[in-house]
């Protein structure tokens, strides 16, 4: 399946715990001022890739601890991504995804033509929220600001799923 991209780190140390291989995608609709990654920006940027392929790059590398989707905006490419996140969890490698959007937005807006829900079942850990540039910080591990947080993907669905409230959604931890 079709990816547009804007390009990947076979072997990063800072988009999560490990070694991880990060898939960034190309375009966003979040624009958050001071973004470190502004050249994703635009959805007619970058290049087309697809899952196949780098499914294959990533399991070459048998150092790999798991995978990161970054961006740009993964959930707007949800449907390749899950594809390529449950290829990658049948391996072994743990998936670990960055959004702009909250993990309670995700959960509420998921349908079948988004592919929210789909992408969400392949993700260990999410990193939610805008980047805020007043709330930048240096102290926050595996996120820029401290309005993000780092949810536990699994644990957060199962509550989702008992129908418990929105506010008890979310299961935040620290990695």
């Amino acid at each position: 399946m079709k990816l547009r991209m804007s390009g990947v780190v076979g072997e990063s140390i800072v988009d999560g715990p490990g070694i991880r291989y990060t898939v960034f995608v190309q375009g966003c609709p979040h624009h958050c001022e001071g973004c470190h990654n502004p050249g994703t920006h635009d959805f007619s940027g970058g290049y087309d890739d697809d899952t196949d392929n780098l499914f294959e790059k990533i399991i070459a590398n048998p150092l790999l601890d798991g995978v990161t989707f970054s961006g740009g905006e993964p959930f707007c490419q949800a449907r390749a991504l899950a594809l390529l996140g449950r290829k990658l969890r049948e391996k072994g490698l743990g998936v670990i995804a960055y959004t702009g959007y909250t993990a309670e937005y995700l959960l509420k807006n998921a349908n079948d033509e988004n592919g929210y829900m789909e992408l969400m079942k392949t993700i260990d850990w999410l990193v939610d929220g805008r980047f805020v540039l007043a709330l930048k910080s240096y102290e926050c591990r595996f996120r820029g600001s401290t309005n993000q947080r780092i949810i536990d993907v699994p644990k957060t669905l199962e509550k989702f799923t008992e129908g418990l409230p929105e506010e008890n959604w979310a299961v935040v931890v620290d990695l």
